[in-house]
């Protein structure tokens, strides 16, 4: 059957009633697929000046000064984060790799995740394109302030980092949640004129279903609401408590890298159990479950593609245990315009088979800048 992502009420009613919701909610959060819109794209203020690669074999920006991406294969983990793009006041950790006369590409994380999870993409593919990988507001190394969390939110940011950061044609990659950001990027009107192409590597992301029904609200009761709100906090907060501890990231990370589970190691567990000590930290993470627990999402994967005008790459781990094959199958069936490359690998092809994705990903732009050369 096709890949549609559970309803989160239901795995909400899981939680509540079994209150050890850790892999519940990590689902939940790693499926998500979009919500109530939270305004537009707007504010963005440019990088500083100085921290460009400009070409050189080396990355200037600070913490990867001595950094060849011509002679490594993966980039080094930096607590302190790569450098700093201002936008809409808050602090978003970012960094640029590769000659800046080369297509650009704009690689983008999932839930939980920063940028360091491409690590293995970013130095190999800085050697023929202009890479740019930033962390998503309240993850990684970005601020992580209290507000609400939605599909819209990131889709803006990645709008904004488009046209005043990296500012020349470019094409997208996102990762799970990332992927869908990725796809709502190259579909919104404001980023087209800016998007050459766009890489999904199992992006979630909810179909239409054609016997859903209409749901009608019924008025909610205050002093319930108050009562049920209460109690999600609460066991969210157990569930962020034990899903941060080290041993619980590497169990997940080892679930969904199904070949290749020896790529999951201490780098990558501190990359993502690191952030979570910020003290806003759980208060993003409720905030995210609990914004995508209640409804329909804001938009459909049916509706972005009808939108999308750019060429669209597949690269899809075939055992991914969480979004079945059969979601490209469906993405393949509604975009025409489509190629499909699939890795032996689980919900993380990036990083679980980098040499593959890599090579997918260089074939892919390498035919679009083709192309628009002999037109």
């Amino acid at each position: 059957s096709l890949y549609h992502p559970p309803n989160v009420l239901i795995y909400w009613n899981m939680v509540k009633i079994t209150l050890t919701p850790v892999v519940a909610c990590l689902l939940l959060a790693v499926r998500f697929h979009g919500c109530e819109a939270l305004g537009s794209s707007s504010g963005g203020v440019l990088k500083n000046e100085g921290v460009s690669s400009l070409g050189v074999p080396f990355s200037r920006l600070p913490s990867l000064q001595d950094f060849d991406y011509r002679a490594n294969d993966r980039m080094p983990w930096v607590a302190e984060g790569y450098g700093n793009w201002k936008w809409k006041g808050h602090d978003i950790n970012y960094l640029e790799m590769g000659d800046p006369s080369k297509p650009a590409l704009l690689l983008i994380h999932g839930f939980g995740a920063s940028s360091y999870h491409f690590r293995y993409n970013i130095p190999n593919l800085a050697r023929d394109f202009h890479v740019y990988a930033f962390d998503k507001l309240g993850f990684g190394g970005s601020s992580k302030p209290i507000q609400d969390y939605s599909a819209e939110l990131w889709r803006d940011q990645a709008v904004d980092f488009i046209t005043q950061v990296i500012d020349k044609p470019t094409t997208i990659a996102g990762n799970s949640i990332g992927g869908f950001t990725a796809l709502y990027t190259a579909a919104s009107e404001e980023a087209k004129p800016f998007i050459n192409g766009c890489i999904l590597l199992n992006a979630a992301g909810k179909f239409k279903d054609p016997t859903e029904e209409i749901i009608i609200e019924e008025p909610k009761n205050e002093f319930v609401e108050s009562i049920m709100s209460a109690i999600q906090r609460a066991v969210i907060a157990v569930s962020f408590v034990v899903t941060k501890q080290p041993a619980r990231i590497e169990q997940v990370l080892r679930q969904v890298y199904p070949i290749n589970a020896n790529m999951v190691d201490q780098e990558l567990v501190d990359s993502i159990q690191l952030p979570s000590q910020d003290p806003n930290a759980a208060e993003v993470f409720y905030r995210v479950i609990k914004k995508n627990s209640s409804g329909r999402p804001s938009v459909y994967v049916d509706d972005l593609l009808q939108r999308l005008e750019c060429p669209l790459l597949l690269c899809w781990g075939e055992a991914d245990p969480w979004i079945r094959p059969a979601a490209a199958d469906k993405i393949q069936t509604l975009y025409t315009n489509s190629q499909r490359v699939s890795i032996p690998a689980g919900h993380c092809p990036h990083d679980e088979s980098p040499d593959q994705v890599n090579s997918a990903i260089r074939n892919f732009i390498n035919e679009i800048d083709l192309k628009g050369r002999t037109k």
